[in-house]
């Protein structure tokens, strides 16, 4: 444990940065709760701007531009907190934040409506060929014709993942008449009408519309591959807008180009631009009826706040509380508002014995545990411990006693103090 962390902060001392411009919400949300140490900035940081801009922070907020490498998460000096305003984790390196007893939260549900609306937009501009036509009337041409132009109504759209944003996809999908199949590697209960496929092939064979909404996992990279795009239905049309590496994008230009496929939307690429001043390149340039977008699938002035709000509220209720519900590589641990006396939090190696000596450092102190909440995942361990102080204690000073053995206890990863009896 560094020196710099030997005292507990009031939440006011607390310094947090959100990077990437994150919405206002989030701002006001931590402001409202008492943290008043909130630097924002627009754009995303690497490298040694980076480290330099974490030295000292406790709570780092970031969008899916910056990079929270293992390097970058072990010279934070004061780091106890990651939120990610977004949906995927895939920028932070979870393993790494997790030994550090750094867990990581994210936005999971926040931007599944703006996601959904975007897929129904996307289908409706393809099936009437809207991308092209509308580049020949900004050239001068007119062209009218009905020539592979299809309504909505009465077409089949397989939905691969369906969870969150597939399953509500689902729902306007039917809205507009579609008749909805979907596959999932988990059982998933459906929506309305929708049809659950045995395998990906299958829904492959039978939609007229594919839309892609995975996780990025070993498992999905390349999922949509050349041998996945011929088993499509002929003129039928494949929308990406999950992650980047799910479709194999020069199989599906060559789908595009030799007419296999009627068009495409893609929202999300292997590889983006860091910047407005890198230039984005695609092998699905140039293509007729393919709608590129610059990973705005979340994008929405709506989405954005409810992201700013849910990400905020799980770090305050992590550095109020303790509470870990909602971290994606912590032990899940729901605690109430107000403690029962003094309140610590200690992450820690999952090895026998830590909890007795816990325990001992209390008993030896004198103090009475009034409550225990200890969960376990894998090789981490995470304690919150109450107690109340002997009668007549000095309560500053057993505080930072009891703060300084726990931090001294072999296995530990983090201790922190909650809610110092002195800060009531």
């Amino acid at each position: 444990m560094s020196s710099s962390q030997r005292l507990s902060l009031p939440k006011h001392k607390i310094r947090i940065l959100l990077l990437e411009g994150i919405h206002d919400s989030a701002v006001n949300y931590l402001k409202n709760q008492g943290y008043l140490e909130v630097k924002r900035l627009k754009g995303a940081l690497e490298g040694d701007a980076l480290k330099e801009a974490l030295q000292g922070v406790h709570i780092v907020g970031i969008r899916s531009r910056t990079q929270l490498t293992a390097d970058i998460i072990q010279s934070a000096n004061r780091l106890m907190a990651i939120g990610c305003f977004c949906i995927g984790t895939n920028q932070v390196d979870l393993p790494a934040a997790r030994m550090a007893g750094i867990p990581v939260f994210n936005a999971p549900f926040s931007n599944t409506r703006s996601v959904a609306e975007l897929v129904m937009g996307e289908i409706v501009m393809l099936l009437r060929r809207i991308p092209s036509r509308s580049e020949a009337c900004h050239r001068g041409d007119w062209e009218k014709s009905a020539s592979n132009a299809w309504e909505v109504r009465g077409k089949t759209i397989g939905i691969v993942g369906y969870g969150s944003i597939g399953s509500q996809l689902s729902v306007l999908a039917e809205s507009f008449g579609l008749r909805v199949l979907y596959y999932d590697i988990a059982p998933r209960l459906p929506h309305g009408n929708a049809i659950a496929t045995e395998t990906l092939n299958d829904l492959l064979s039978q939609s007229d519309i594919v839309t892609l909404h995975v996780p990025e996992t070993p498992d999905t990279r390349n999922l949509i591959g050349e041998a996945e795009i011929r088993a499509m239905k002929p003129n039928s049309i494949l929308l990406n807008n999950a992650r980047g590496t799910v479709v194999d994008l020069e199989a599906l230009a060559r789908a595009l180009r030799d007419g296999h496929l009627m068009g495409a939307a893609i929202d999300v690429f292997p590889v983006e631009p860091k910047s407005a001043q890198e230039r984005f390149v695609s092998p699905l340039q140039g293509i007729e009826n393919v709608l590129l977008t610059p990973h705005i699938g979340g994008s929405t002035m709506e989405a954005q706040e409810r992201i700013g709000v849910e990400v905020a509220s799980k770090l305050v209720e992590y550095s109020d509380v303790g509470s870990t519900i909602g971290a994606v590589n912590f032990p899940q641990v729901q605690l109430s508002e107000g403690p029962r006396g003094m309140r610590f939090m200690h992450v820690h190696s999952n090895q026998p014995g830590i909890i007795k000596q816990i325990n001992d450092i209390f008993a030896a102190a004198e103090c009475n545990l009034t409550s225990q909440f200890l969960q376990t995942d894998g090789e981490l361990g995470y304690v919150v411990v109450e107690a109340t102080p002997n009668q007549g204690s000095n309560a500053t000073e057993l505080e930072q006693d009891l703060l300084r053995k726990l931090r001294a206890l072999d296995g530990t990863l983090r201790a922190r103090l909650i809610h110092p009896v002195s800060q009531g």
